[in-house]
């Protein structure tokens, strides 16, 4: 990777928890598919950080995030998917 840092802003969909948005440039949604969008619902902003490949994040990769960053101009970050094990019991 040739960029050692990048600004990023991170929005929050208010539709479904836990599904986050890394966007390039603070509001500007331009290069995000407008089904997307539609889908994610109108993006709460909860941080802006600057990615750097020493840094680390909680569920996301960093380097394929900051890829997804310069390529595309965004990142969609998912709900984690549940363990079915955890809910099992007595």
């Amino acid at each position: 990777m040739t960029v050692s840092e990048l600004p990023c802003w991170i929005y929050r969909s208010p539709r479904k928890d836990e599904m986050y948005l890394y966007i390039a440039r603070e509001d500007d949604f331009s290069c995000v598919p407008e089904a997307l969008l539609q889908r994610f619902g109108k993006p709460v902003q909860v941080m802006e950080i600057t990615l750097t490949e020493q840094r680390t994040l909680a569920r996301e990769d960093i380097r394929l995030v900051m890829a997804n960053l310069l390529s595309q101009g965004f990142h969609l970050q998912m709900p984690p998917k549940m363990d079915v094990d955890l809910y099992v019991g007595d």
